[in-house]
């Protein structure tokens, strides 16, 4: 027994989720239910950088009449944060380059003389933290139902940012209950912590394959975005290198630079839109997404042969979820943890996982979402009505979220499955959806047989 229990304690940690203290208001650009909504010819167009925004859904999102929700999982993205440790040294070094180099600034430009590189790295911001308590609002709001009596397991990913995430949204949940006048004595909530590392079976953070992380297939999305940025950059870069003469910014660094606009504007607990933006014009900013769209797809989606492998770990947790059923060894779960009831609890009729963009890209293409998007070319950019919902921004953007639900029906037998992303419903044509995107329970998961059979799981360690 003590045996087992330090496995299991190794492997993952089960913390408190203790409530986070705000300071701030509520930032005007945001709402709890529509996400952000100040400047949305722009920010709506910033790939996995855009804060999370309610995509517009061609079929009804609400709950249909007749039905009952019985089962609820929610997926989600950490908040918005500073750039990557890597990203915040290439931009602070682009910065440098022009204040070094820029003989005058020009009209829009101006500003930049000024400006001062404050932007951290990694962490989350405070607006991203307001975005989780959000998100917990509106989860408890959606399946108040439920909610009401009920509390889902939380689970994270060890990431500081994640695990910050979760703990917020724990906070917005618990502040809807009590709004609701519901009692809750088990706040704090338990939170189950899987650390991210090499070698740790992680379904909420992919490190395992080392074909997929260290072969040929981590170039595809690289060469997929250079061909692109060649083609759309380019003008972008002569402008700016003639508003702001003698900075020479290469074609990546003129990235880098419409990169600090959502950052900036992130970093503004209000959110307010940074001067960086306007630099941009609309038609620009869907090229940039469209950029990171590319990046997504042949990074972590059904361009690159391994990439919905990488989401297949946690796609056999949600079968077992949905199922009743213990979790099927195999990708990279972690039976030391799936097999014990403190850490991977089943029988529950809410969940909460909280993960990274493309741990999400992965999983969405593990179960089959997006499988009818055409292959993306990247020499012309297809928007995400034509590429049939697939956009970096639709998809994976910052507290980026997944619902996976299950009703009964008045006229059905069996149990129905729906998945919103991002509050669009899913049509799940794989496994025969009606004209509200819902499959039978029993058809969706003999539809998963990418899943059941590891994916590409074997091609990892060639």
């Amino acid at each position: 027994m003590l045996a087992t229990l330090l496995a299991l304690f190794t492997a993952a940690s089960v913390v408190t989720a203790w409530p986070r203290s705000h300071a701030w208001g509520h930032p005007p650009c945001n709402t709890i239910d529509a996400g952000y909504q100040c400047r949305p010819d722009l920010s709506h167009y910033w790939g996995q950088y855009s804060p999370y925004f309610k995509v517009e859904s061609e079929i009804p999102d609400v709950l249909p009449e007749q039905c009952h929700i019985t089962f609820a999982q929610i997926l989600s993205r950490h908040g918005a944060r500073d750039p990557t440790s890597s990203k915040t040294e290439v931009y602070n070094a682009t910065i440098s380059k022009i204040h070094a180099n820029a003989q005058s600034y020009t009209d829009e430009f101006a500003f930049i003389e000024d400006y001062e590189y404050k932007l951290g790295a990694d962490q989350l911001t405070s607006f991203g933290e307001q975005q989780m308590v959000d998100s917990g609002i509106k989860f408890y709001h959606r399946y108040e139902s439920l909610a009401r009596e009920l509390v889902p397991f939380f689970r994270s990913s060890g990431e500081e940012r994640v695990v910050q995430s979760a703990e917020n949204f724990t906070q917005g949940f618990h502040a809807a209950k009590l709004a609701g006048r519901c009692k809750d004595p088990a706040y704090p909530y338990p939170l189950v912590v899987i650390p991210e590392g090499d070698g740790i079976n992680n379904t909420l953070n992919h490190a395992l394959c080392t074909e997929f992380e260290n072969g040929p297939v981590d170039k595809i999305a690289d060469d997929a975005q250079t061909g692109w940025a060649d083609i759309f950059a380019k003008p972008i870069q002569s402008r700016l290198n003639e508003g702001m003469p003698g900075a020479n910014l290469n074609v990546i660094e003129t990235i880098y630079m419409m990169d600090l606009c959502p950052f900036e504007t992130v970093a503004n607990p209000t959110g307010a839109i940074s001067q960086f933006c306007n630099l941009f014009t609309e038609q620009e900013w869907h090229q940039y997404n469209y950029y990171e769209t590319l990046d997504k797809y042949y990074g972590y989606s059904h361009g690159n042969p391994l990439g919905p492998t990488q989401g297949v770990g946690f796609a056999k947790e949600l079968i077992a979820r949905l199922t009743n059923t213990p979790v099927r060894e195999g990708a990279s779960t972690n039976m030391t943890l799936d097999e014990n009831n403190t850490t991977f609890p089943l029988g529950r009729q809410l969940y909460a996982d909280f993960s990274h963009d493309n741990d999400m890209t992965a999983i969405f293409s593990a179960l089959g979402l997006y499988n009818t998007t055409a292959a993306l070319p990247n020499t012309t950019i297809v928007e995400a009505p034509q590429a049939d919902g697939y956009s970096a921004a639709w998809t994976a953007s910052f507290a980026a979220r997944a619902y996976f639900e299950t009703m009964t029906c008045d006229g059905h037998e069996e149990e129905l499955v729906r998945i919103l992303v991002n509050d669009r419903v899913q049509p799940l044509t794989q496994c025969g959806g009606d004209h509200l995107g819902r499959c039978n329970l029993s058809a969706f998961i003999d539809s998963l047989d990418f899943v059941k059979m590891d994916g590409h799981w074997d091609q990892c360690f060639v």
